[in-house]
């Protein structure tokens, strides 16, 4: 999360934080894929994608503001992830439009202004929201996928099945812990996971996980839209109407439905996901 960060006169914006939306990275909250995403914005899928500046204007009013440079945003954020300090300011030029409004929560605003609020007297339609985490459909179901994905080994502890019937039952998805395990307990728990995810059922119960299974073999044959499938922070996904997949490519994957609210379904690795999860990481490896 970025400083606020104040680039001109009053009616400029205070820059509070950033997202990509490229083929290749982009907040799985807004679609299943790249195009999705972009609809959701009413912007077009140009294939070197765009930033996503979201900040405040001089009145609080909350903005989204795309644009086509999408390097500097990618610069902005590894900056900000190595906690160094960078004035993202997009040029004009470069600007594909102003939205009112945030897609996504953020959890910062700027001291002396007012409070974040949605833009009174806007034509530009209505404001951008996060989704309501209260109930679950397929924006709650991305967000929790793309928790996972950038939580894994957390997650991966807490939500691997002991051996036995429930390794086919899923669990809940409670967040976990905000505590880092040591690297002594990493190094510790390699095996274990190792073991554990070789006795996690690999038999599939729950026709819906079957059903996503399906769906992710036949991206093999067909290719799926660009981001359907792809990497985010190291980790593999893939979506698809009713489901998201999360999954390391050398270990098991967890799948989320839509038809299971707040459930999180563990896939061992059996004979058969090995190879559709490398072939899947192939195909997220390919530039579209």
């Amino acid at each position: 999360m970025a400083a606020a960060d104040r680039t001109g006169d009053d009616d400029a914006l205070y820059v509070l934080t950033a997202a990509m939306l490229t083929p290749e990275r982009f907040p799985g909250v807004l679609g299943d894929d790249y195009p999705a995403a972009c609809a959701h914005l009413g912007l077009d899928p140009l294939p070197d994608g765009y930033g996503l500046v979201f900040g405040q204007d001089g009145g609080g009013a909350r903005w989204t503001v795309a644009t086509t440079d999408a390097a500097m945003v990618a610069c902005a954020l590894a900056a900000w992830d190595c906690g160094l300090e960078y004035a993202l300011s997009p040029d004009d030029s470069t600007l594909a439009a102003s939205l009112p409004g945030w897609p996504l929560p953020v959890a910062v605003s700027v001291p002396g202004v007012p409070a974040p609020h949605d833009p009174a007297g806007q034509e530009a339609g209505p404001a951008l929201a996060p989704p309501d985490v209260s109930v679950w459909g397929p924006p709650q179901r991305r967000l929790g996928a793309d928790e996972i994905a950038v939580r894994w080994h957390e997650w991966r502890d807490q939500l691997v099945p002991p051996a036995g019937p429930e390794a086919e039952s899923g669990a809940a998805a409670d967040p976990p812990q905000d505590a880092e395990p040591t690297a002594g307990q990493e190094a510790g728990q390699e095996t274990t996971r190792e073991s554990a995810a070789e006795k996690a059922a690999p038999q599939v119960s729950h026709d819906g996980v079957r059903r996503a299974l399906q769906s992710a073999e036949e991206y093999l044959r067909t290719p799926p839209p660009p981001g359907r499938v792809r990497t985010t922070a190291g980790t593999l996904r893939a979506d698809g109407p009713g489901w998201s997949l999360v999954a390391r490519t050398d270990d098991m994957a967890f799948v989320l439905l839509d038809e299971a609210p707040g459930e999180v379904l563990p896939v061992g690795r059996g004979p058969s996901l090995p190879p559709l999860l490398e072939a899947l990481g192939k195909l997220a490896s390919v530039t579209p």
